[in-house]
């Protein structure tokens, strides 16, 4: 990434998120665990820190490629509706540090409280995202379109979250690459990824795991265009619930689901054909399903051709 520092001459950042875009924006530092963090910080060195994400958004110029990137261990507290209003278009907030040192937005409080994403062409990558109170509804609430979510992690804390990420009609071309969700057991969720509307959303390379009473990626309400699920080598989904159902779409959302989904059901029972569903998309192998402990995926008897190996496949029973 170009970056430039205090209105020094651009340099080139190196980074392992494909994606993240390249800028001669304005880069600002935000972190509350730098000593003499405020919001009234100028942020343009980790010394300078602005003290929360929320205030360095405010310093930002709208297209102007603005980057801020967030400390590592900085805890963003988020206790309203709105508690974290993205409505600056096209900058990025990127995290620094990795697994426990990446910087946190939580939220808390009340149900509703959420980070809206009001301007188009925003990019979030590296952040761990925490549900800190149970019920939470639309924590993460995209309303802009080109909207970017790279390597990002949710976990459910305390309770469990209904709908995490929720975007709307006009999240069009939303891009969620290399998202880690880590559920609740417990039943109360509904789904991790909630797509109303929009044309262009791409899924893919994600890790998902909870009790999702709908599906572990659902278009409901209105139906999306050029919906795409999938894609990459590695793509996996859990549901602990009895309904069954990794994704579910409107009967007229277009799009394609897979290739490269692994998929793992709650029950042993007639539910393979029913975890996917999508009237007028298209499906692309492999899709591999197991729904019963010690199984290989359904329809699978070798590997690589090399042979046969002592497994029982899933069946659709």
């Amino acid at each position: 990434m170009l970056m430039n520092v205090g209105g020094a001459v651009p340099q080139i950042v190196g980074s392992h998120m494909p994606g993240l875009p390249l800028t001669f924006g304005n880069v600002f530092f935000a972190g509350s665990t730098v000593s003499g963090a405020n919001t009234g910080n100028d942020g343009l060195l980790p010394a300078t820190a602005i003290s929360t994400i929320d205030a360095a958004v405010a310093k930002c110029t709208a297209n102007n490629g603005d980057v801020i990137f967030v400390l590592p261990g900085h805890v963003e507290t988020v206790t309203a509706a709105g508690g974290l209003d993205l409505d600056v278009a096209g900058i990025s907030i990127i995290g620094c540090g990795r697994g426990a040192s990446r910087p946190q937005i939580n939220f808390t409080t009340v149900v509703g409280a959420d980070m809206d994403v009001d301007a188009a062409s925003v990019t979030i990558a590296n952040i761990l995202f925490t549900g800190g109170i149970d019920a939470l509804v639309g924590p993460i609430d995209v309303n802009a379109a080109d909207f970017a979510l790279l390597g990002c992690e949710y976990r459910d804390v305390t309770g469990q979250t209904s709908d995490t990420v929720v975007a709307d009609a006009n999240a069009d071309r939303m891009l969620i690459r290399g998202h880690v969700h880590r559920g609740a057991a417990a039943a109360g969720g509904q789904t991790a990824i909630r797509v109303v509307g929009g044309d262009g959303t791409t899924i893919d390379d994600f890790w998902i795991d909870g009790n999702f009473a709908t599906a572990c990626i659902e278009n409901v309400t209105t139906a999306a265009t050029n919906l795409t699920v999938g894609g990459s080598k590695q793509n996996y989904a859990r549901t602990r619930n009895a309904a069954d159902v990794i994704f579910t779409a409107v009967a007229t959302t277009t799009g394609n689901i897979g290739p490269n989904i692994n998929m793992r059901l709650q029950d042993n029972a007639a539910n393979i054909t029913e975890c996917l569903v999508g009237a007028d998309m298209q499906f692309f192998g492999p899709l591999q399903i197991v729904n019963l402990d010690g199984e290989m995926p359904f329809g699978v008897t070798a590997v690589g051709g090399i042979g046969m190996i002592n497994k029982t496949a899933s069946t659709d029973a």
